[in-house]
C-alpha cells in the first residue's frame, strides 16, 4: 500500500536539473514548501553531463593550444601531452566543487530532495517508490537524453554519445563527429586542440546551422584553418564496427574510418514512461506542450526546461524555472523572451548571438540594416590573436533585433548585447556608450556607431 506524505506541499518538481533546482529555490525564498524529486544527483545534465564538464575540457583545450602557440608570444615551452586522468581529475573536481555549492543551496533553504524514481499518478500527486508526494501544482522538469538515428545503436565503446565522450580515458587518433551542431562542434573543437584527425558530417548545409549564416561560414573558415575537416550537405548511412575503429558510410558512398563514432544529432525529452501519458498530459513527439506561461493542459501541472519545445539550454530552464515559482507566488513576471536567448558555442573560435539572424529579421519586419566589424580592426582581438567578426542587425530606421559575433571569448560579450536586443535599443543609444580601451567589447561599440551613422574603423 502506497505512504502519501503528511498534507500537499505547495510545490512538488519532478526533476533536479537547471529549470527544477531554480523552481525549487525561488519558490522557497518566497515562501512556499517545495518537494525536489531526483533519481541521480541534483544539477542535472548541464552540472554532471554536459554544460559544466564540457566546457572545463574546452578550457584544458584552450591550454594546450596556448602551449603550442606560446613561442608566437615569446614564451619558449615544449608541449609533453596530454594526460586524460588528470583533466579528468581536474574537470571533476569543478562539477564536484559546483554539485556541494548546489546541494548546501538546496538545504539551506528547506527544500525536501527526494531521491528515487519519479512517476507522475495524479494532477497533483508523484508517486517514488512506496511513496507518494501530493502536491498543490506540479513541475515537470525531467530534462533530455542524448538522441540517435533510427538503426543506429550506441554501444559506448566505438559509437558514442557525448556523455561518453566525456568519461574518455585516453586521447583518440581519430574521431568522426555525427552532427555539426553545437555538441558536435564542442567536441570536435577539443579533440582537435589534443591532436586528434575529426571530421565532422552534418546534414544541413553549414556547420552550427541555428546561427545565422555568416557566422556558420566564420566557423567554417575557422575550422578550416585549424585542420578540422567537415562534410555539409551529407546524410549518414551506416556504421561497421570492429576491434579497431569504425567505418562511417554516407549516403553518397563515401566512407570514413576513424577510431570513435561520436553522435551528436540533438537531444529528445525524457518523458517516457513517468506517467505523463496516463495522467493526460498533452504532449508531441514526447515533448510537453506549454502555452506562454509555461502551463501544459492540465492547470496544476506546468513543464520547463528542455522536455517542452523550444531551446534547450540551462539558462532557458533556469529562467523558466524562476518564471513558474514566481507565477506560483502571484508575481506575475514577465514570461521568457524566446527570441531574446542569448546563445553560445564554445568552439575555438565562439559563436555567440542573441536575437534574430538576418533572414528571419527581413521575414518579420521586411527591410533590415546591418555593419559586420572584421575583429582585425580591434586591438585586444589582435593581442589574443583571434579573428572573426561582430555583426549587428537592425530593422531599418529601427531597434537592433539581432547580433551575431564569432571569436575567441566573444561569450563573454554576449550580455551586453542581450542588454541592446530586450531593452530594443536604437544603434543611435549604444553608440553613445563608451567602451573601454582595449577590450573585445569596443568591436559591439564600432559597429552600432557604423549602424548610426558615424563609422570611425568600419568602412560602409
Amino acid at each position: 500500500m502506497a505512504q502519501t506524505a503528511t498534507g500537499p506541499v505547495d510545490l512538488v518538481i519532478l526533476g533536479g536539473g537547471s529549470g527544477g533546482y531554480a523552481a525549487a529555490l525561488r519558490a522557497a525564498e518566497l515562501g512556499m514548501s517545495v518537494a525536489l524529486i531526483e533519481k541521480d544527483k541534483l544539477g542535472g545534465t548541464c552540472l554532471h553531463r554536459g554544460c559544466i564538464p564540457t566546457k572545463a575540457l574546452l578550457h584544458s583545450a584552450e591550454i594546450v593550444d596556448n602551449i603550442r602557440e606560446s613561442e608566437t608570444f615569446g614564451v619558449l615551452s615544449t608541449l609533453a601531452g596530454v594526460d586524460m586522468a588528470k583533466v579528468n581529475a581536474y574537470k571533476d573536481s569543478v562539477v564536484s566543487g559546483l554539485f556541494k555549492g548546489l546541494t548546501g543551496l538546496i538545504r539551506a533553504r528547506g527544500i525536501e530532495v527526494v531521491d528515487g524514481f519519479g512517476r507522475l499518478v495524479s494532477p497533483t500527486a508523484v508517486a517514488v517508490g512506496d511513496r507518494v508526494i501530493e502536491g498543490q501544482h506540479i513541475v515537470l522538469a525531467t530534462g533530455s537524453y542524448s538522441r540517435t538515428l533510427p538503426g543506429l545503436e550506441i554501444d559506448h565503446e566505438r559509437v558514442l554519445t557525448s556523455e561518453d565522450a566525456l568519461a574518455l580515458d585516453r586521447v583518440p587518433s581519430s574521431v568522426v563527429v555525427l552532427g555539426g551542431g553545437v555538441i558536435g562542434c564542442e567536441f570536435a573543437s577539443v579533440w582537435r586542440s589534443y591532436g586528434v584527425d575529426v571530421t565532422i558530417v552534418e546534414a544541413l548545409p553549414h556547420l552550427v546551422p541555428l546561427e545565422d549564416e555568416s557566422s556558420s561560414k566564420l566557423l567554417e573558415r575557422g575550422f578550416r584553418r585549424r585542420g578540422i575537416k567537415f562534410r555539409l550537405n551529407s546524410r549518414f548511412a551506416g556504421v561497421k564496427t570492429t576491434d579497431h575503429g569504425v567505418t562511417v558510410s554516407l549516403e553518397d558512398g563515401t566512407t570514413l574510418d576513424a577510431e570513435l563514432l561520436l553522435v551528436a544529432v540533438g537531444r529528445g525529452p525524457v518523458t517516457e514512461g513517468l506517467g505523463f501519458d496516463e495522467v493526460g498530459v498533452a504532449m508531441d513527439r514526447g515533448f510537453v506542450l506549454v502555452d506562454r506561461q509555461l502551463r501544459t493542459n492540465i492547470p496544476t501541472i506546468s513543464a520547463v526546461g528542455d522536455v517542452r519545445p523550444g531551446p534547450q539550454l540551462a539558462h532557458v530552464g533556469f529562467a523558466e524555472g524562476i518564471y513558474v515559482a514566481e507565477r506560483r507566488a502571484g508575481l506575475e513576471p514577465v514570461p521568457v523572451d524566446y527570441d531574446n536567448v542569448p546563445r553560445v558555442t564554445y568552439s575555438s573560435p565562439e559563436v555567440a548571438s542573441v536575437g534574430l539572424t538576418a533572414k528571419v529579421a527581413r521575414e518579420r519586419f521586411g527591410e533590415i540594416t546591418s555593419v559586420t566589424y572584421n575583429l582585425a580592426g580591434n586591438g585586444k582581438s589582435q593581442i589574443l590573436r583571434t579573428s572573426g567578426a561582430v555583426t549587428v542587425i537592425a530593422v531599418k530606421d529601427g531597434p537592433v533585433v539581432g547580433v551575431h559575433m564569432v571569436g575567441d571569448r566573444v561569450g563573454e560579450l554576449i550580455a551586453e548585447a542581450q542588454l541592446i536586443t530586450n531593452w530594443e535599443a536604437f544603434p543611435s543609444d549604444v553608440a553613445q556608450l563608451i567602451h573601454p580601451h582595449p577590450t573585445m567589447s569596443e568591436a559591439l561599440g564600432e559597429a552600432h556607431l557604423a549602424l548610426a551613422g558615424k563609422p570611425l574603423h568600419v568602412h560602409n
